[in-house]
């Protein structure tokens, strides 16, 4: 694996950037599958910050993964990974001008199971899981305050079931997270609908930092 994680950048269309937006994609994905997606967000004043996960995908040769899910390693490589995202994440300021107080951490499947896993032990400015699910050990923390949350689910979803957004959230809840949650019609998958509830939340999250 990499020692640190190789990333696509796409500046705010501001000197300024409101805010950073960081969005890790799911198993088999690379940044490249992500960033056709920003355009439909319509945040141009905010800069995206779009990372590889650091292990190969066994099935195709631009796919990357954050740790196995093959039944036989199920979760291995997944500790390395936690650490050099967390390591990542926080160099960004440094990097890019932009506090981690200013940052949202976003995620597709496995990339939003490695979203909730991460950023809640994090100072984030809001954490977005998508079509998710929990790692073992997820919501083991020490912390009191919690980033503003969203988490959504499509409900004919086959290759995370609905459930997992639903088990996400009530654990969310206990700890005290802040959460918004949403459900579609829809399957395993990102959608214009669900694109418009997360810049929503983004411009309430800028909002409530202004106000």
């Amino acid at each position: 694996m990499t020692t640190t994680l190789e990333y696509i950048k796409f500046p705010s269309s501001s000197s300024t950037p409101k805010g950073l937006i960081v969005t890790l994609h799911g198993w088999g994905a690379n940044a490249q599958d992500v960033a056709g997606l920003l355009p439909y967000l319509n945040l141009g004043d905010y800069e995206f910050v779009l990372p590889n996960a650091p292990y190969p995908y066994p099935y195709a040769p631009n796919g990357k993964a954050w740790y196995d899910l093959q039944a036989e390693n199920m979760y291995q490589g997944l500790p390395e990974s936690r650490q050099l995202l967390i390591d990542w994440l926080l160099s960004l300021e440094s990097q890019t001008g932009v506090p981690l107080s200013r940052t949202i951490l976003s995620g597709f499947s496995q990339g939003g199971a490695m979203t909730l896993d991460v950023g809640l032990n994090l100072p984030l400015a809001g954490l977005v899981m998508m079509s998710g699910y929990l790692h073992p050990g997820t919501g083991t923390t020490t912390q009191t305050t919690f980033p503003p949350t969203l988490i959504m689910h499509g409900r004919q979803d086959t290759v995370v079931p609905l459930q997992a957004a639903i088990k996400a959230r009530d654990m969310a809840k206990n700890l005290g997270v802040p959460i918004e949650y949403h459900e579609f019609d829809m399957g395993h998958e990102i959608d214009v609908e669900m694109l418009d509830v997360l810049r929503n939340f983004i411009l309430e999250i800028d909002g409530a930092d202004r106000g």
